[in-house]
């Protein structure tokens, strides 16, 4: 009994050991006019990634941090984070008043706060935790302000349960109204979160134009987003390719957050991942199968300085019947068109392609709700397509998108799609 008793104590330690429970502290100072994070004492200038897949890459590359939007999911993100040297803006799910919720009614306010507290309580002493983001596009879709006294009494909450970790809350975007409103009843919230896309270069400049005089991070950044891009006349946004993608991204950071040396205190690119909204490929980083597109390559480059040894493959071109994706592509029932692709290699790898043919997604959700994958239109491309092939148009009218995902054999892929209209004349 003496010998189990050891035993039982002995692993105990050993689980204690393996599950960090100091937490080490992060705050937000004013150092010759300018601000700054400091983590441990030390100067923590932010560069991270949206979504906790992949963390050993975020590290691999040159990121020191990731985000969540919740804390679904939050044991496993941290033990991951602490693993690979990370830090985690942890989210905390704060209601949305497009999701129903009524901050005029005091107890389900109330209740929130609740919840709130025992999940701050839970991870506030996780070494790995860098600070707390209040709610996520709280300013999307609302009418009433009231949500604003909500963030103040979360934002009290946690400095009052947690003295070593800031606050934030996270704006879609940034406008006038919303940055009063926090300036005049979020005193509590310590940094500013933003979340843009076509948006990047201008952000410092509204920050000043707006009157936030504190430190501010862009929680979420990426390609030119669906409503920012063309529409086709049946409503189908436009999506740049991986490569187009890859320029903006590096051009709008560097025109931006990189030259903020006052204010900005890092961002966290999106999404570091993949997702369905819009199409499979909008947003995320990465294909389905976990393949890292040119994106991927400029964020090493943003963060460390160095280029990959083995880049990815850059798409110049992706032509349907001779038409670009912005040339509103309509096509008969059963047509049968050319298709055609440019794709060059930086390191000469062989390129092999894979084409999808997807209807046009009708499950359309607002800041980032999950959607419906749609499901692929078989048969109509020939097996084992090369850069050069046909499509025959579906039987069925309605709107499409055919999709290009051209490999180069090293888990690097660039990607394209074109949408496009079957209509009878």
């Amino acid at each position: 009994m003496k010998l189990l008793l050891c035993i039982s104590l002995f692993s105990l330690s050993l689980a204690a050991c393996a599950q960090p429970t100091s937490s080490v502290k992060v705050e937000v100072k004013k150092v010759n006019g300018r601000y700054e994070l400091l983590r441990g004492g030390k100067p923590y200038f932010i560069k991270g990634a949206g979504g906790g897949q992949f963390p050993e890459r975020v590290k691999a590359y040159g990121g020191n941090s990731i985000r969540t939007w919740s804390t679904y999911g939050a044991e496993k993100t941290l033990a991951e984070a602490n693993k690979n040297g990370l830090t985690v803006m942890m989210g905390l799910d704060v209601a949305r008043e497009r999701h129903g919720f009524d901050y005029n009614d005091p107890k389900a306010v109330a209740d929130q706060l609740q919840r709130l507290r025992t999940e701050v309580l839970k991870y506030k002493n996780d070494p790995a935790l860098l600070f707390w983001g209040i709610g996520n596009e709280l300013n999307l879709e609302y009418t009433n302000p009231k949500v604003w006294d909500a963030v103040q009494q979360i934002a009290q909450m946690i400095h009052e349960v947690d003295p070593n970790h800031p606050t934030s809350t996270v704006l879609a975007g940034l406008n006038q109204k919303e940055v009063d409103y926090i300036k005049a009843k979020c005193t509590a919230v310590d940094i500013l979160s933003i979340n843009t896309y076509a948006g990047l270069a201008s952000i410092p400049q509204q920050v000043r134009t707006t009157g936030w005089t504190g430190p501010y991070v862009v929680a979420e950044w990426g390609p030119t987003g669906h409503w920012e891009s063309p529409v086709t006349p049946w409503k189908a946004s436009v999506e740049e390719t991986s490569s187009q993608k890859a320029a903006v991204y590096q051009s709008r950071y560097e025109a931006s957050v990189a030259k903020d040396k006052t204010q900005c205190l890092g961002t966290y690119v999106f999404l570091w991942g993949q997702k369905q909204e819009r199409t499979p490929t909008w947003y995320g980083l990465f294909t389905e199968d976990g393949k890292e597109s040119e994106v991927v390559d400029v964020m090493q480059y943003l963060w460390s300085g160095k280029w990959p040894t083995n880049r990815a493959p850059h798409l110049a071109s992706f032509l349907l019947n001779g038409q670009k994706a912005t040339d509103n592509i309509y096509l008969q029932p059963g047509q049968s068109v050319p298709v055609a692709t440019a794709v060059t290699d930086p390191d000469k790898d062989l390129i092999t392609y894979r084409y999808e043919l997807l209807p046009e997604s009708t499950d359309l959700k607002s800041g980032g709700d999950r959607e419906e994958r749609p499901k692929p239109v078989t048969g109509l491309i020939p097996a084992n397509a090369k850069a050069q092939t046909n499509l025959k148009a579906p039987a069925k009218e309605g709107a499409y998108r055919l999709f290009i995902y051209a490999y180069d054999g090293h888990d690097n892929v660039a990607t394209a799609n074109i949408p496009f209209y079957v209509k009878e004349k």
